[in-house]
């Protein structure tokens, strides 16, 4: 598997969003929330990156989490197994954490999922 994220690589749409939302499930480490839907029917797995103006209010300090995040998905995304599901991260704290920090907790994230589509 290359380590690219392509644009078919890139979870959009309203209807796609809301079935992830709405039927997959969640967990979460220290700093960042993940909802998965394990099987999308697609031959790659979709991702979106969301961090809060809640707790950002600059967009140059978002922009810069979610470039974080997506490059570490990039380099782990063969933890989640084979293609096929759609994966949500949201960054759920207040402070900006160093990029090998959130490294770590996208690779446990990524991990947990590879778990569980191999349990099923």
């Amino acid at each position: 598997m290359a380590a690219t994220l392509s644009k078919m690589e890139r979870l959009s749409g309203r209807t796609a969003i809301g079935v992830l939302m709405g039927r997959g499930r969640w967990s979460q480490t220290l700093h960042l929330r993940c909802c998965c839907l394990m099987d999308n029917g697609l031959e790659v797995s979709r991702l979106m990156v969301s961090v809060p103006k809640k707790y950002f209010k600059r967009a140059v300090r978002r922009n810069l989490l979610k470039r974080r995040m997506r490059e570490a998905y990039r380099l782990n995304k063969e933890l989640a197994g084979p293609a096929g599901c759609d994966i949500l991260f949201v960054y759920n704290s207040p402070e900006i954490l160093p990029y090998a920090d959130i490294c770590e907790e996208v690779t446990a994230l990524m991990r947990r999922i590879g778990e569980q589509r191999t349990a099923k």
